[in-house]
């Protein structure tokens, strides 16, 4: 069946010029009917196409489709590889994180592409224009809905597809990898028997021939990894030996390419007849490769691929394993979930991996079987080799999982109250009834019916009631009195799920916030300690080689009983304000500061709400610093539009640390502190559109008598752009008024100047921008008591 004659205007879109059997047989139900569809298919069998024939229907109809991808790895390449429906006017857009979002573009696309993290909230702010274009979503095309069973991130897709549901109601149509139960996946969305496949393995073009094969385990995990190369290339080069190629997964992008170097020794000490060494036209194609570690590698046939590389070694990497020039291939599980790159023999080598956040995980089921599925390549091969090398305590428990596949069980009840919380504080529920019918909705109460005793589902209802008691006992929600059932978000609860955090890491910011009503002052230190103490920490690790580094950037500092692991989160943030991670934490140290960052952020917003707008522009700062790595003194540079870590190390060298320096210095002492006039004339406009306080203390006295009183005025002025201010008044360090007002041009603040018993009165005006980095304004006046 020839794609020019389905869909001849889409023609184009497809990478290939004919349908295969599994897909010309799905062909009817995507686009003749307009009911949810369900597809389980083998790996490799060319479920891409599925989706693309849903999202051509939906663009033939005139909407907009969504696909889900499951990494945020794969967002982009499917950005790259839909450049195909780019060519046909039609605009595809890869919604990214908060800041980083274009609504305009997001509203007027054709196709979006999110991961199931960012679909959640966007889907949670659905009601703000920024996030408003989710509910215009035509079809929502879901790749790897096996997904739904990995840790944590399963229930984010369960709830957020059933959110979907009842925001726009689309098309849902669900691919994934073989699995047991699809009749329950159908069932909850609702698909018929008729949009329901079920494709065996006899769909895969090539027969998979997958074992288990077991290595001696040592005490140094170290020496074990090397015993499982040998144990993953014992078993790739009978295949090697005969022109065939292998694939080996390993746990890290750092391992890839450790393995790969290793390997070539090993190769060359086998005597195995690989590379390309006297091809004179691939060594001088080699020469494109940026990494200079690749170059070497690929002349000798292997070569390594992980998402650190640039895009153009990433794409020379797969052109040259296509093309047979790559003979051993090293690399991460996300080109097993991306691009479609199949080997006679797949391996492997780890089934455990070290996670920044988690520490030491079993690699999921879902991956072990996405990696596997690799093995064979259409046209090339009758049969595709897959091995899982694992220790032998492990082995039975891999064996199963190839002999019987995997059931996708529902997450949901595992953070049950994170995602109730959420749905409250959207207003989706309001009452008891309102949280069983949300229930009826998701995967957890389809698989329940099939499972009641693994799922507890006879005590489903006592189990709801016991969960929003205690959201009720911690503070997240309130419920109506006398008997009344309605529920309602408190304000943490309503934090919490707009800034997508745990409800123990909501709980511990709220309580910070109180522990300053009672009058503690904030410091830095806090705000630090209570990121790296948050739950989303929780599982970090110290290893035994990072400590002394530890220790050596937290000399000197109170630490209280902190464990290993949240010590760890503290040094890194600790140094990354400095900007100096020490090299043995920097492995870490991009994802624990990614997620800091939007840790420090979301305290922001509580200390905000429930202390202030002077603590709020202190958790901006600590912010700023851990992004930038810049000195306490020169943060605000930071909230100029183009300054980043270097241009503000420059100027504050040259004594320019604040916006209002660089307006007084003009473009012409800005050129003298280093920037180029351009750069120096963009950073002066952009220091004038921040704003800027002054203040004017008027006829202030110097003396009072005993037993006297003054009223007083100080004249906020902002000379600057208007901004959120919040203005505090202390005197001797005791707040005597504060306002949170919106600063257009001047504010009158009252000042009591009263003969108290002390012999001199200090007071302090302070004004801060709770939503820049700026550094507040803070003068003093003293009056002496007579």
């Amino acid at each position: 069946m020839e794609v020019a004659e389905v869909l001849p205007e889409f023609a184009d879109a497809f990478a290939f010029e004919q349908f295969n059997r599994m897909q010309r047989e799905a062909l009817p139900a995507l686009l003749e009917r307009e009911e949810n569809v369900v597809a389980s298919a083998p790996t490799a069998s060319g479920k891409t196409a599925l989706a693309e024939l849903a999202i051509c229907k939906a663009l033939a109809d005139g909407g907009t489709a969504l696909f889900i991808a499951p990494l945020r790895a794969l967002t982009n390449e499917k950005e790259d590889d839909w450049d195909r429906f780019e060519e046909l006017d039609y605009s595809v857009y890869v919604v990214t994180g908060e800041r980083d979002l274009n609504p305009r573009r997001a509203r007027h696309a054709d196709i979006l592409v999110m991961t199931p993290e960012k679909l959640d909230s966007a889907t949670r702010k659905h009601d703000s224009r920024r996030y408003d274009f989710v509910t215009d979503i035509d079809v929502c095309v879901i790749d790897e809905v096996h997904l739904l069973d990995a840790d944590r991130r399963g229930s984010v897709l369960e709830v957020t597809i059933s959110r979907l549901r009842r925001l726009c109601d689309p098309r849902i149509v669900a691919l994934s990898a073989t699995m047991p139960n699809v009749d329950d996946v159908a069932a909850w969305l609702d698909a018929p028997d008729e949009t329901t496949f079920e494709f065996g393995d006899d769909y895969r073009p090539v027969d998979l021939n997958a074992g288990v094969k077991t290595y001696t385990h040592g005490e140094n995990s170290f020496a074990d990894k090397y015993r499982r190369l040998y144990r993953a290339l014992d078993l790739a080069e009978p295949h090697l030996r005969e022109d065939g190629q292998s694939l080996v997964f390993v746990a890290s992008r750092q391992d890839t390419v450790q393995a790969a170097k290793k390997a070539r020794d090993e190769i060359a000490e086998r005597d195995v007849p690989m590379g390309a060494r006297g091809d004179y036209d691939f060594h001088t194609d080699s020469k494109e490769l940026e990494n200079d570690t690749l170059r070497n590698s690929v002349l000798d046939g292997v070569a390594f691929h992980h998402a650190g590389l640039s895009k153009n070694d990433r794409d020379l990497v797969e052109e040259w394993f296509k093309e047979g020039r790559v003979e051993l291939l090293f690399s991460t599980s996300t080109l097993a979930w991306g691009v479609n790159l199949p080997a006679r023999c797949v391996v492997i080598r780890d089934t455990k991996l070290h996670d920044p956040l988690e520490g030491e995980v079993d690699m999921s089921p879902l991956d072990v079987l996405q990696m596997l599925g690799r093995a064979g390549r259409p046209g090339y091969d009758d049969v595709g080799y897959g091995w899982v090398v694992c220790d032998t305590a492990e082995a039975d428990k891999y064996r199963r999982l190839l002999r019987d596949g995997k059931e996708i069980e529902s997450r949901l009840a595992e953070s049950l109250e994170t995602h109730l919380n959420a749905e409250i504080a959207m207003g989706t529920i309001t009452d008891l009834e309102d949280v069983m019918d949300w229930l009826e909705t998701t995967f957890y109460y389809v698989r329940g019916q099939s499972q009641p005793e693994e799922y507890d589902f006879p005590n489903l209802r006592g189990r709801v009631r016991d969960c929003l008691e205690d959201l009720v006992e911690r503070g997240f929600v309130t419920m109506g009195e006398s008997g009344d059932l309605s529920i309602e978000a408190a304000p943490r609860g309503m934090l919490a799920s707009k800034y997508y955090l745990r409800l123990e890491t909501a709980a511990s910011f709220a309580e910070l916030c109180d522990r300053m009503s009672d009058g503690e002052p904030l410091e830095t230190a806090d705000i630090l300690g209570a990121v790296a103490t948050a739950a989303e920490f929780d599982s970090v690790s110290a290893r035994q080689a990072e400590r002394d580094a530890i220790g050596a950037v937290l000399v000197g500092q109170e630490t209280g009983d902190l464990e290993p692991g949240e010590r760890k989160v503290l040094a890194i943030l600790r140094g990354a304000a400095s900007g100096s991670v020490p090299p043995e934490l920097r492995s870490d140290a991009w994802v624990i500061r990614r997620n800091a960052t939007r840790l420090v952020s979301a305290l922001g917003a509580f200390l905000d709400r429930l202390a202030g707008p002077h603590a709020a522009n202190l958790a901006r700062r600590v912010e700023a610093r851990i992004e930038n790595g810049v000195a306490e003194d020169a943060v605000g540079l930071t909230a100029i539009d183009g300054v980043g870590p270097g241009r503000a190390s420059k100027l504050s060298k040259e004594g320019l640390s604040t916006p209002g320096d660089a307006v007084d210095a003009g473009v012409s002492g800005l050129v003298d502190a280093g920037l180029s006039e351009g750069v120096a004339e963009r950073v002066y406009e952009g220091a004038q559109s921040l704003p800027a306080a002054e203040l004017e203390w008027g006829a202030f006295p110097e003396t009072v008598g005993v037993g006297e009183n003054d009223v007083c005025e100080v004249t906020v002025r902002n000379v600057g752009e208007p901004a959120r201010a919040g203005i505090r008044v202390t005197v001797n360090g005791v707040e005597m008024t504060s306002a949170n007002t919106y600063l257009r041009d001047t504010e009158t603040v009252p000042v009591g100047v009263f003969g108290a018993d002390a012999d001199e009165l200090e007071f302090t005006v302070s004004v801060a921008f709770p939503e820049e980095p700026l550094v507040p304004l803070e003068e003093r006046r003293t009056v002496d008591v007579v």
